[in-house]
């Protein structure tokens, strides 16, 4: 079995990375797996380079739990979705 199979994962973007982007969601095909949370972040810079406003001060999100883009391996599966959260703006 090979487990460097490329997977499609759905992207959703939030707030800022919505506005730059102009999209809410869109399907990333052949996403090698496993990936560092920073070779992600790079793939998802080509695809969309506006988000490189949000450089260093944006988190993913890989099912639902918080990723810092780093060093940190991420398996991916089919069908799973990471979302490019930005910082909440506050006051």
């Amino acid at each position: 079995m090979n487990t460097m199979k490329p997977e499609g994962v759905t992207v959703l973007y939030f707030a800022r990375s919505a506005e730059l982007t102009g999209l809410r969601e869109e399907e990333l095909v052949a996403v090698p797996t496993p990936i560092s949370s920073g070779d992600l972040w790079a793939l998802l810079l080509r695809k969309q380079p506006r988000l490189v406003a949000l450089q260093g001060r944006v988190v993913l999100a890989v099912r639902q739990r918080y990723v810092a883009i780093g060093n940190q391996q991420l398996s991916l599966q089919d069908g799973d979705e990471v979302a490019v959260v930005p910082p909440l703006s506050g006051g």
